[in-house]
């Protein structure tokens, strides 16, 4: 009866133009959530991990969204006492991270309380060419708007593609991250001269499609004046690390592109900068100040969701022997978790009844390493909703390899992997042979999107494609001569494997 009555509410919603979730007899109740966005450079190991672990709880969020974390979001989540957290996502919160059914790694539900749930998406977006630099150095206009969509906004496709329909299904959905890009919120009118390098008003392409998303800017909610309150977040004035050529100076150009946008039934109650002590708009601080981005966290009254019908895991990668955990959400009382091989989807390789609508359930680790799908059989009336996961081999390492020894200039490239850890920010680079990925610039790179096997093929006009992403980087084509192609992990330069090539003179 309770289904029957809830078709009807949505006819009836639907009739008087509204979504069912507008229109519901039993929304949840109010909370209020604190969402970070922190950028904590290099692990957060370059200044002080000690001082990142500070500051977090300096600000005290409930959901942090990190960049260039590597492999510290679970040391991190430790030590602040977090019992959440995704190194493949690079998010660490107070409440469960979920990863659902057709999520393609673009967002992951936080779980608020027992049933409802917000959307979080966390990004970090290509930094080079960074536009306030084209603009400093005297670029045209339309040449700078170029590189931001082709290079960034392009980057968001699956966030385009994904996050609205969540916030119509009546989801509160946030997206934490270092764009890169500066925002058509700051770069107005009544704001030029303001700073050196702000000489014009441009409408930014990534903020400009964030906001036709239907996201808002929480820092800007909170702070609606960009010259009285520019909220600076990069870059911060951290003390200078040895050796380390990523130190900024008074000439590179300071701008807001750390940012916190909230859509859906999300409120902003407030927002503020966290950073070095002193700084202009910062108002909570450590010292010394650990990273070279400056962190934004916001309070918002949210009135959450219903976990909407799905199966999700904790984790897309499990090794050969671990226990698998689900949680699930369905409209019947008489539904199981079925798990069967990808390349095999009529064999069934083990089945779970569930004893209730919602909840967790436990796989005991008896499969075989491949790739397979969890799939909710009697989820609901359409067709089953399902994830996909991977088993590993104790042992396994990531292997990678070319199509072939030798290619003409401008030739495609195949690169393929496997047994890779499925870290959403592991990247695949190009270098100059003999490489060292450390200290070496790399010359094309491609993120691998989570993929634990795949293949990247290098085409012309300076893109690589891999399932639809788009790769950055520069020079195209390559020009004769020996190269190598690395496995690089979770936003970092470390090498877990690489494979080398000759790009033949022709």
């Amino acid at each position: 009866m309770r289904i029957l009555l809830r078709a009807a509410l949505a006819i009836a919603c639907l009739a008087m133009g509204l979504t069912a979730s507008g229109c519901s007899d039993d929304k949840p109740e109010a909370l209020t959530l604190s969402v970070m966005e922190f950028n904590i450079e290099y692990g957060g190991t370059l200044i002080s991990f000690d001082k990142v672990v500070q500051a977090i709880k300096r600000a005290d969020p409930d959901i942090v969204g990190l960049e260039e974390a590597e492999t510290n979001a679970p040391r991190l989540a430790k030590a602040l006492g977090y019992p959440y957290a995704s190194g493949g996502m690079h998010i660490i919160s107070k409440y469960p991270i979920l990863e659902p059914s057709g999520s393609e790694g673009a967002y992951a539900f936080i779980e608020v309380r027992p049933g409802e749930v917000v959307a979080l998406s966390n990004v970090h977006l290509p930094s080079d060419p960074y536009g306030p630099y084209l603009v400093r150095d005297g670029k045209p206009i339309e040449q700078v708007l170029k590189v931001e969509r082709s290079l960034r906004l392009s980057a968001l496709a699956a966030q385009q593609k994904l996050l609205p329909a969540l916030v119509d299904a009546g989801i509160p959905v946030f997206m934490t991250g270092d764009f890169n890009a500066p925002s058509h919120l700051d770069w107005t009118p009544e704001a030029v001269g303001t700073r050196k390098h702000l000489t014009e008003s441009i409408r930014w392409p990534v903020s400009v499609a964030v906001e036709e998303m239907g996201f808002r800017d929480s820092y800007r909610e909170a702070h609606p004046d960009p010259v009285a309150d520019p909220g600076l977040t990069w870059w911060a004035a951290r003390p200078k690390a040895p050796d380390w050529a990523g130190n900024s100076t008074t000439a590179d150009p300071q701008d807001r592109i750390d940012y916190v946008y909230a859509a859906g039934e999300a409120r902003t109650l407030s927002s503020d900068v966290i950073g070095e002590k002193g700084a202009e708009g910062v108002t909570r601080s450590v010292t010394p100040w650990p990273s070279d981005h400056r962190a934004v966290v916001s309070r918002f009254e949210v009135k959450p969701a219903e976990t909407p019908v799905m199966v999700a895991t904790e984790k897309i990668l499990f090794t050969e022997g671990e226990e698998l955990r689900f949680t699930f959400r369905s409209e019947k009382d008489e539904a199981a978790v079925v798990i069967t091989p990808q390349d095999d989807p009529a064999t069934v390789a083990s089945e779970t009844p569930l004893e209730a609508r919602s909840g967790t359930v436990e796989v005991a680790g008896t499969l075989e390493p491949g790739t397979y799908d969890a799939v909710l059989r009697g989820g609901s009336d359409d067709d089953p909703v399902r994830t996909t996961f991977w088993i590993q081999a104790k042992d396994a390492r990531p292997e990678l390899q070319t199509g072939r020894a030798t290619y003409a200039p401008g030739e495609p490239i195949e690169v393929s992997w496997r047994n890779a850890p499925a870290n959403r920010w592991d990247w695949l680079g190009i270098y100059k042979a003999p490489a060292d990925t450390e200290n070496d610039d790399y010359l094309i790179w491609q993120y691998t999107g989570g993929n634990t096997a795949g293949t990247l093929h290098g085409k012309p006009a300076d893109t690589f494609t891999l399932t639809g992403a788009t790769t950055y980087g520069n020079p195209w084509p390559l020009p004769p001569g020996r190269y190598e192609v690395h496995y690089l992990l979770s936003d970092a330069y470390t090498s877990a494997a690489h494979a080398g090539f000759t790009v033949a003179v022709p």
